[in-house]
């Protein structure tokens, strides 16, 4: 099966088109904490932040920021070489 037929197959079956597929394929991943390489792409992760202080530039009042999830993206080594 080429990647053609591929896509094809996964957009006739699901009904949603290649990226909003692929977008609910990772998010779908990274919401049960795991961590998702695509091949040739790179990689997808979860990094917790912890809360931590900070302050309302305008008012100059401290703040509390929420510990938080946030997704992260390292391309993979073909992705760099290409780019630089």
């Amino acid at each position: 099966m080429t990647q053609k037929e591929l896509i094809a197959a996964i957009s006739q079956e699901s009904n949603l088109s290649i990226e909003e597929y692929l977008t609910k394929i990772i998010t779908g991943t990274l919401i049960q904490e795991d961590q998702i390489t695509p091949l040739g792409l790179g990689s997808f992760c979860i990094r917790y932040r912890s809360s931590r202080q900070s302050r309302n530039p305008q008012t100059g009042l401290p703040l509390l920021i929420q510990a938080t999830n946030v997704p992260i993206f390292k391309p993979s080594k073909t992705i760099k070489t290409v780019l630089n």
